[in-house]
């Protein structure tokens, strides 16, 4: 299961990466379609901090320019490559405790966190391509089956 998550998280980076270079190619994108990047990221980041029980860095909507998210696409993906290196699939079943962004105390398990991870960022990118669509531009084409059958995820 563990490789499973690794060849997913690599899809999302590489994915991640797809959507920011559209987002720097239209020179000016919808503005919303910045602040969805942004969340997708410092989401991701949150995730990871409740994993590894650390306290939260960043806004779940923070303020990121294009730069900014270039930075964190880079970050997040070395800091999920060591995370789930030094998992084991026994992790993968336990739970960890924490508090999301509405001060309610939840409990989850390791593996159901890291899905989580993949399909709400899966979802927000879908929110991306459409406005790109909408205000006339060419989105990116960051399907799952598309990076497979080009040899991008492995």
């Amino acid at each position: 299961m563990i490789e499973h998550l690794q060849r997913l998280f690599l899809y999302n980076h590489w994915a991640n990466r797809e959507v920011l270079a559209a987002l720097e190619t239209v020179g000016s994108p919808p503005a919303q379609s910045v602040r969805l990047l942004a969340h997708i990221l410092s989401a991701e980041r949150l995730w990871l901090e409740r994993l590894r029980i650390q306290p939260q860095t960043q806004p779940v909507w923070p303020e990121f320019l294009l730069a900014i998210c270039r930075r964190e696409i880079e970050d997040l993906h070395g800091l999920w490559n060591s995370y789930l290196s030094a998992l084991g699939e026994s992790d993968l079943a336990a739970a960890v405790e924490y508090k999301n962004s509405k001060g309610e105390n939840w409990t989850s398990r390791n593996d159901d966190v890291l899905q989580h991870v993949i399909i709400h960022s899966a979802h927000h990118r879908g929110q991306i391509v459409a406005l790109l669509r909408a205000a006339g531009h060419t989105p990116p084409y960051v399907d799952f089956i598309h990076a497979v059958r080009q040899g991008l995820v492995k």
